[in-house]
């Protein structure tokens, strides 16, 4: 980094591994451990690292070489206590234990054990804590799809025969690769772990993707397991006492020491994928690249006072931005429209529309489309040539690229959904995730069924979601169990594709064959996604047509234009208004002709289905809303952030591309957001001059009296020492760490050579110390050993009451750090107390 803080540039660069890096740490001893798939882990010790970076600018690719070189592979060393050295799974992490000086190295299904000093494995064991002989080296085996070749009289038999044979074959192929996925890819996908990190008593935690949270002890014993939340656990942070876990629910929860849960809030709309402390926060990044930060003593009393403090100033940092939104359906009957029809049924209305929606029905259908379309879905792959070709004519029709930027999309057999915002609103608009629900048989095949997808609008979500229901008269009854389907079991995932996910090492591949919906999954609460939204519009065909009617007297009543009488038949309205479907939902009052069916290409009310059918005309493609009022007459407001209503709600009766009619809605929509600058502005404020806040930030802050039992310490040969520290505190436990921040050595003359700065990054390894880290209880000791090999050290130690400190030769910080009982130490007022070793090496006489 640059002295004046401003810029960061590359100290050094060189090829690691051959294969992508999954996962890097610095050891107890300052080597640098890299992980990569395929089991590769390779080690650059910190005297390599050292001597690189010393060389001067003009010598770097000298160093970068140097460093290339200088790797250790655990592979060629000699295999001891019985395991091999050869991994053949992803190390998709490694945690250093700098407390005892060991290395975690684990895959999902497995850990390695290793002395980060010798670098010697000392164990290999799987997730249930069984030790292993040989690691598992699973492999995935080639996909062989067998091809039948038939005769010239096979190839004669019908068509069906030759759909089911298609179907067969490309419904065995789909679930062969999504066995091998599952298998060679993820294992056990209950059991994967999709997280690691060690706490301050040298315990390490582990998360699950069950939800499922392990205890282990410094060796590698499994202790206890924790299961608070279903979701797949994705990261663990620890800060002091507490254990913080991300879910890929977002939901974030802590937890003590002894895995006891203090609290849990939702703190993302989508996977929380990293966490981090500093400045007094703990920070956390969900799947969409948001950021937030949560303050170090959450849960906790400091919250209510603040939360309450800020929500009197809500009028302060509150604003109101106004949208309008375009939603259009169309049930497009495998054909393709014309530049004039999508011009009258969205680009006429665009101009001061912000959002636009547009959900289509039957894009492309037939037996073999739905078979390969199942199949896709199998193995996480969406989309067909005639989707993007509706996506490319619509994009077209709105300017894409110029005015408008296509945010997302989702395809489903023949449902499409897709959504454009206008360029001057894109920076407000994003996180967008999709979803699918197929509802035809067996609720597996995409013949019916919805796609939707979540997008957050100045920090507030909508939900879009296009349905095709099932069709007939008499299926009222299937319509709202479809309806009740979609609406319970839509989950919103990143659209991505399985493989990709994979070799990307992300966990979230085996979470989309979940995704698709196809059983009855629920949202990691149980509550549907859907209902959490601050605002759903569902759209599409949804089929429910017009009863105790005969078609003639539709059509009469359509020519006189008497939609009111019509209405009154409408089986939609008939069971919304029952409770049965379409809870809490709301439509603009119908004022256009029956949207179904027409004859292709004809103009005008005298194009209805007069066929041998005669199907009874019907408002089957329909637009209904809901946003976040309880009631009509709520204002919007941060309590009420979403508030809607409709400025059109219409068909274009004049496009004849479909037997079914474009529909299109205009909403208004307000909106309640946060002004984040203002809101920071007036929390500093609150921070500064709250008494009772500064009261209990400095209670937090209180430093244990704690004494160390020495300033001198001498290690000669094989020689152990032990430094003992005392928490005098009778009420807080102390926390501390020991460091080295570099290190000297006595020349002949008896004058020490200028000081080699370490920067924390280990120990000499000529020096253990053990424990490192540790919890002092109050009025308690805790001891650490200082072991000497070769040579003799010593080791000179001051102390004041805020700061022990190694001032030459090798310089070591101590730094404790007091708790409360409930709660621990902010970071907003950290005062560091510590510790030195002054560590002089001499030669042995």
């Amino acid at each position: 980094m640059e002295e004046n803080g401003d810029d960061f540039k590359e100290a050094l660069s060189w090829l690691a591994q051959k294969a992508p890096v999954l996962s890097l740490v610095i050891t107890a001893y300052g080597d640098l451990w890299s992980g990569s798939e395929a089991g590769v882990i390779k080690i650059w010790p910190w005297e390599a690292i050292e001597r690189s970076l010393s060389l001067t600018a003009e010598e770097r690719p000298m160093a970068a070489m140097l460093i290339e070189r200088s790797f250790i592979d655990p592979r060629s060393q000699v295999a001891v206590n019985g395991y091999s050295n050869t991994f053949n799974s992803d190390v998709k992490y490694l945690l250093s234990d700098n407390t005892r000086a060991k290395v975690w190295s684990a895959g999902y299904l497995s850990f390695a054990f290793w002395d980060s000093r010798t670098r010697e494995l000392l164990k290999v064991f799987n997730t249930d804590g069984q030790l292993e002989n040989r690691v598992d080296i699973s492999s995935v085996h080639d996909i062989s799809v067998e091809v039948l070749s038939g005769s010239k009289k096979e190839k004669t038999q019908n068509s069906f025969g030759f759909f089911q044979r298609s179907r067969n074959a490309i419904m065995g192929a789909a679930d062969a690769v999504r066995r091998v996925a599952a298998k060679g890819a993820f294992g056990d996908d209950n059991r994967r772990t999709e997280a690691l990190v060690m706490t301050i008593d040298g315990m390490v935690w582990t998360g699950c993707t069950s939800g499922l949270l392990v205890q282990w002890d410094g060796n590698g014993n499994r202790m206890q397991d924790f299961h608070y939340h279903p979701s797949a656990v994705q990261c663990l942070c620890t800060f002091g006492m507490q254990i913080w876990v991300g879910y890929l629910s977002g939901t974030v929860q802590v937890l003590d020491l002894e895995g006891n849960m203090l609290g849990g809030w939702v703190a993302h709309s989508s996977p929380v994928i990293k966490m981090t402390a500093g400045a007094g926060y703990i920070f956390t990044l969900a799947n969409h690249g948001g950021i937030r930060g949560w303050n170090v003593t959450s849960p906790g009393p400091l919250d209510g006072i603040v939360r309450s403090e800020l929500a009197g100033k809500e009028f302060l940092y509150t604003r109101i931005e106004n949208l309008k939104i375009l939603t259009g359906t169309w049930n497009v009957g495998q054909g393709r429209a014309s530049h004039d029809s999508l011009i009258s049924w969205l680009g006429s209305v665009t101009s001061d529309v912000s959002i636009v929606v547009v959900g289509l029905q039957e894009v492309e259908m037939g037996a073999g489309f739905l078979a390969m379309s199942a199949a896709k879905e199998t193995v996480g792959l969406e989309g067909s040539s005639v989707g993007q070709w509706w996506l490319e004519m619509i994009g077209k029709t709105l300017d894409e690229g110029s005015t408008f930027d296509r945010v997302g999309s989702r395809q489903l057999a023949g449902l499409l959904i897709a959504a454009w915002v206008r360029n001057d609103r894109r920076a407000y608009v994003g996180d967008v995730d999709a979803a699918a629900v197929p509802c035809g048989f067996g609720r597996a095949i995409g013949n019916k069924g919805a796609v939707g997808l979540r997008i957050s609008v100045y920090d507030r979500i909508m939900c879009f979601v296009n349905c095709h229901f099932a069709a007939h008269l008499e299926a009222v009854n299937r319509r709202n169990a479809d309806f009740d389907h979609v609406y319970r079991t839509m989950t919103f995932s990143r659209p991505t594709n399985l493989f990709t996910a994979a070799a990307a090492g992300t966990s979230s591949a085996a979470q989309m064959l979940r995704n698709t919906n196809a059983g009855t999954t629920y949202s990691a609460e149980g509550i549907p996604e859907l209902s959490e939204a601050d605002m759903v519009t569902f759209l599409g065909d949804f089929n429910y047509r017009l009863d105790g009617i005969s078609y003639d007297e539709a059509r009469d009543f359509v020519s006189q234009r008497c939609f009111d009488w019509l209405r009154e038949r409408d089986q939609l309205r008939a069971e919304m208004d029952a409770g049965n479907v379409f809870q809490g939902m709301r439509e603009a009052v119908i004022k256009f002709p029956p949207t179904y069916k027409f004859e292709r290409h004809q103009v005008g009310l005298a194009g209805y289905d007069s066929g041998e059918k005669k199907r009874i005309p019907a408002w089957c493609d329909r637009i209904l809303y809901r946003d976040s009022r309880s009631s009509p007459v709520s204002e919007c407001s941060l309590q009420c952030p979403v508030v809607s209503s409709i400025l059109q709600y219409d068909a274009c009766m004049d496009v004849t591309d479909s037997d079914h009619k474009p529909v299109r809605c205009i909403f208004t929509v307000d909106i309640a957001r946060v002004d984040e600058s203002v809101r920071r502005q007036e929390l500093r404020e609150i921070l500064q001059s709250n008494k009772k806040i500064k009261f209990m930030i400095d209670e937090l802050c209180k430093i244990p009296e704690t004494i160390i039992s020495t300033n001198n310490i001498i290690l000669q040969n094989q020689d152990t020492s032990i430094l003992r520290i005392t928490n005098k505190c009778g009420k807080k436990d102390a926390l501390y760490e020991i460091v080295c921040e570099g290190q000297s050595t006595v020349k002949d003359d008896g004058l020490s050579s200028d000081p080699t700065p370490r920067g924390s990054f280990g120990f000499p390894r000529w020096l253990e110390v053990t424990p490192a880290t540790g919890i002092i209880r109050p009025e308690h000791i805790a001891e650490s050993l200082k072991h000497r090999a070769e040579k003799v050290l010593q080791l000179f130690l001051s102390l004041n009451r805020r700061r022990v400190s190694f001032y030459a030769f090798a310089k070591f910080r101590l730094t404790p750090v007091a708790y409360g009982a409930n709660s621990f130490l902010s970071m907003l007022s950290r005062v560091v107390f510590g510790a030195g070793f002054k560590c002089t090496e001499k030669a042995n006489t």
